[in-house]
């Protein structure tokens, strides 16, 4: 096999925000009593597989993700480094090692990974990042990242900035 070429179910397909934003979490937003942490703050609990952006009120929005598989779970404190808009996939080399059939690399788009959007955790390789798979939101199924729904992750993005504090418990 050419390991160029791209099959047609790794063909990352069209950027496209209108699509992106019908995708369906099995897990709806909706804003709860939150308190603890100082407004802006992302906390993530990894047990619940749910990610709470802190406001102002004493509440928070509460978006439902997916989080890393056994082995592959986390916790720390990191800021969001980067964002990106339909971001391009660059599986790491450990795993491609697991999985040889992957791509190298897959430009963003529908079919991509990582979804309509990503923001970058720190120096890792750890990013919150849409899906193509919204069926995985409120499971354990990752290498480690972060996944929510197109529409959750855009929605996310849109509230937060460079800098802002990533709290994975």
């Amino acid at each position: 096999m050419d390991r160029g070429a791209i099959s047609p179910q790794l063909n990352s397909g069209v950027k496209d925000d209108k699509r992106a934003s019908l995708a369906r979490s099995p897990i709806p937003r909706t804003v709860v009593s939150f308190s603890g942490y100082d407004p802006g703050t992302i906390v993530i609990s990894t047990t619940e597989k749910r990610l709470y952006l802190v406001l102002n009120d004493g509440t928070a929005f509460k978006y439902g993700i997916g989080v890393g598989k056994q082995g592959f779970d986390w916790k720390g404190t990191e800021t969001i480094s980067r964002k990106a808009e339909w971001p391009t996939w660059t599986p790491p080399k450990e795993m491609i090692a697991r999985r040889p059939e992957l791509p190298d690399r897959m430009d963003g788009g529908l079919n991509n990974p990582l979804g309509a959007r990503a923001l970058y955790l720190g120096s890792t390789l750890y990013r919150i990042h849409g899906t193509n798979e919204p069926n995985s939101i409120g499971k354990a199924v990752s290498s480690g990242c972060i996944r929510m729904a197109n529409p959750d992750v855009m929605d996310l993005y849109g509230r937060v900035g460079v800098g802002t504090k990533v709290v994975v418990l």
